[in-house]
């Protein structure tokens, strides 16, 4: 199943758990925000494909649970990247 990643930025707390846990897909932004790093070099909070990260789906899992306050959002995707169902948080 194809899935996107996003962080909720108005619920991120800059706890930094996702970068400690997959630094490859997250980093803190200016604001202290986590947002998600792309294969391409920039970064956004919206929703991005698994396959435009350069890290592994249970890096990026184990980072969405890390979270303490559930701020990373996992979606499943059709084939033309519409959202289906939230995967986390459950």
């Amino acid at each position: 199943m194809p899935l996107k990643v996003r962080v909720d930025r108005n619920s991120c707390i800059g706890a930094a758990s996702c970068v400690a846990v997959a630094p490859g897909t997250f980093e803190l932004d200016g604001e202290g925000k986590a947002v998600i790093k792309k294969k391409d070099g920039s970064t956004t909070s919206d929703l991005v494909s698994y396959l435009d990260i350069n890290d592994t789906e249970v890096n990026i899992e184990h980072a969405a649970k890390s979270c303490p306050v559930n701020a990373i959002v996992i979606v499943e995707v059709d084939d033309n990247g519409n959202e289906i169902r939230q995967v986390w948080p459950a």
